[in-house]
Order: C-alpha cells, then structure tokens, then sequence
C-alpha cells in the first residue's frame, strides 16, 4: 500500500522509506509520528511531543484506566492483556482521550471563526449552547492541574509558548474563570493548542495522544502482580461496617 509493505527476508518499507536503512536511526517517537502524519519533526519539537506524553504517566493503580492495568495483575492475567485493557478504557469521554478529537476541533474552529472576524465570547457561549461544555476545560477532584506549568515552561523554553492556538486556550481560560463557569483549563486543552500549532489534524492528534498515559500502566501491573493474588482492592462498601454520622437527608 502507500504506507508501505513487508517483504519477508529483504525489506521493510514505511511510508516509502526503507525502515533498515533510511529510517533506522528514528527514535520511536519520530517513527510514531512520521508514521501518523508523513512529516518529519525537529529535535526541538520532537522533545515537545515526549514530554506531552511524559508528563501524563502516573503509576497510580486508583486512577481509572491505570486500575484495569492493576486488577489484571492481581487476577493473574497476562501484562498484554491488562495494559490492552488499560489502553481501551483511556477513551473516557469526560476526562480521557475521548476529549481529544473535540478539544482540538475546538480550538481550530474558533480560531478561524476569529480571524474571520467573531467574538471569543460569542464562541464560547455558542459552544455551550451546542456541547454544554468546551472539551479541555474542567477537571475532576482538583480544578487546578499540575501538568500545565511544567509542559508550557518546556514550550517556553523551545519557542512554542505563544503560538496561536496556544493563545487562544489560555484566553478561553481566562474568560470561564471570569464568567459565571469557573472552569479551568486542564492538560487536554493545552497539549491539543501545542499540537495544532505543530501542525497536527484532530485525526493525526488523536492517534499521536492514544500512548499518554502507558508508561504508568507497567508499574501498577508489576506491583499488584508481585503481591498476594486478588488483593488488590479486596473490599466492597458492602464489607465496611460504618460507624459515623448516619446517612443526610437532602
């Protein structure tokens, strides 16, 4: 096909390039993305991409993809099978990758309506009306995420911290924080405003995210694996005997 093709005992070819000779010096990253987009990226700019991926990998079997990655291991399953597993259930549609397509979609829809000459406030109220929500803004359990000032700083330091995109997530932010929805933007809108102004498609996006959070997973395989079969979060609510203030009435 186009992208390439295997033939055995001879050659491997990607994208039309000999993958043993012309491209065997890539590191993977650089394979992943020129295998997605047909581009090659700078150092600079491939460094960008890493830590994107780098700066959401937590070993933390309680949150909810990493969990599956973690049961497998303390059922005894297979690492392939557990971290598959982790992998699929990452498209979580409120705060996984099942933002990513709309995040970016987003930001390039309203930054051409802007330079067509719209409102960022009628945008926004435009997108609420629609999606009641803008993907990227808002977090669970804490408003403020931690990941953000870590991968702009990089941005900043490589020459990527003000590009347009990347302008108009933090403009959005600002205007929820100032309106009525005190919303903050998280890592989603800021790793999809860096990615559309490397030139990314929301498709091309998408597929570059799908490995975010897979370097966390390993580990919490590895630890439920290493202790004591099923013991991994062994108890239901139903077996806590509860002993606190009784149950409020709203």
């Amino acid at each position: 096909s186009r992208m390439g093709a295997c033939f055995p005992g001879e050659r491997a070819v990607f994208r039309g390039h000999d993958l043993h000779a012309e491209l065997k010096d890539m590191d993977w990253i650089e394979l992943y993305v020129f295998g997605i987009t047909g581009r090659r990226f700078s150092p600079d700019q491939l460094r960008l991409l890493h830590a994107i991926w780098v700066n959401t990998s937590y070993p933390d079997a309680r949150i909810w993809n990493n969990r599956v990655a973690a049961l497998a291991g303390s059922a005894r399953s297979t690492g392939i099978l557990g971290i598959s597993a982790a992998l699929a259930i990452s498209e979580a549609s409120i705060y996984g990758g099942g933002i990513y397509m709309p995040s970016i979609k987003f930001l390039k829809r309203t930054l051409k309506a802007l330079d067509n000459g719209a409102v960022l406030a009628d945008c926004i109220r435009h997108e609420f009306k629609i999606n009641r929500g803008i993907a990227g803004y808002g977090r669970p359990l804490s408003s403020r995420d931690e990941r953000i000032v870590p991968i702009m700083t990089l941005a900043s330091t490589l020459g990527f911290g003000d590009g347009p995109h990347v302008k108009l997530a933090f403009a959005v932010d600002e205007f929820l924080l100032a309106g009525r929805w005190r919303l903050r933007m998280n890592y989603g809108a800021v790793a999809a405003a860096l990615c559309a102004d490397l030139g990314l498609s929301p498709l091309e996006y998408y597929l570059f995210m799908f490995p975010a959070f897979q370097a966390g997973m390993p580990p919490c395989y590895i630890e439920s694996a290493e202790r004591p079969e099923g013991a991994l979060f062994p108890l239901s609510c139903a077996h806590i005997h509860y002993e606190g203030a009784p149950k409020r009435q709203w």
